[in-house]
């Protein structure tokens, strides 16, 4: 069995002020995704990095404002109508991806009206510069001891861990650092890759929603159920699960549409 580190959630405290992991996770990630995009733009005449810097700038918007609504609307609801003063609370933790996934794509509607962008020719932009940040989100949740794992069959899994945070004090599964590895690592691997070569427009895009869905969707069956929650279909879907089916589906109809269309925004392919 591993030690849970311990961390404390404070990385630094100037006086007054204390600079959290949790704050700091999200830095990591919004510059990771500022110079992965960067770096995207050098092949791509149209873009600049005016363009980038307010790309990222609209996205982290829409991340932290859609990731914590998001988080209050779907899984903790009765807590913000008994104090509503904690929806602002972002650094106890406390986020949903599906929240904040909503409120990315809000954030680049207003984005692409103001380059003149469509709509998914800057998703397939972008969507390979977000697994990192979902991977820092993850450290995050682990380093808060929050969102761990489900129980161990095995007691000598050599992997489980005793979250300090967890009630019941049960070795469990290290869930988050399953997903930061899955869903963030590996899912970048994955896209980045496959962005490499032009590819018809809404085909970037698809991957990341059929890649985040299906990792998501299984490594929900390591991760503890939220305890308002529990299992919310046939006694094992989470909802978790449930908010990544639509993903899925939606990812295999529109690599299905942008392999029949076959329209490249980059490339030699463009104006052929």
């Amino acid at each position: 069995m591993l030690s849970y580190p311990n961390i404390d959630p404070v990385a630094l405290s100037l006086g007054p002020v204390q600079v959290h992991w949790y704050g700091l996770m999200y830095l990591m990630a919004f510059l990771c995704a500022w110079g992965l995009a960067t770096y995207r733009a050098k092949s791509r005449d149209s873009w600049n990095s005016e363009m980038v810097s307010d790309l990222v700038f609209f996205g982290a918007l829409g991340v932290v404002l859609g990731g914590r609504v998001g988080y209050v609307l779907f899984y903790e609801f009765s807590k913000f109508l008994a104090d509503p003063i904690w929806l602002f609370k972002v650094w106890t933790g406390g986020m949903s991806f599906h929240g904040g996934f909503i409120g990315v794509m809000l954030a680049m509607l207003f984005w692409c009206h103001k380059y003149k962008k469509t709509w998914f020719e800057t998703l397939d932009f972008i969507a390979p510069c977000v697994p990192t940040g979902l991977m820092f989100g993850r450290f995050g949740n682990f380093i808060g001891g929050e969102l761990y794992g489900r129980p161990v069959s095995d007691p000598n899994f050599p992997l489980g861990m005793i979250f300090p945070t967890d009630p019941y004090q049960l070795i469990r599964h290290p869930s988050q650092i399953y997903q930061a590895l899955c869903e963030g690592l590996l899912l970048f691997v994955i896209l980045w890759w496959f962005s490499s070569k032009p590819r018809p427009r809404m085909a970037v895009s698809a991957v990341f929603l059929m890649g985040y869905g299906c990792a998501r969707f299984f490594m929900e069956f390591f991760r503890e159920p939220d305890i308002d929650q529990g299992f919310i279909l046939f006694n094992w879907v989470t909802k978790g699960q449930l908010l990544s089916f639509p993903m899925i589906v939606a990812g295999l109809l529109m690599i299905a549409y942008a392999y029949h269309k076959k329209i490249f925004d980059w490339g030699p392919q463009k104006n052929a």
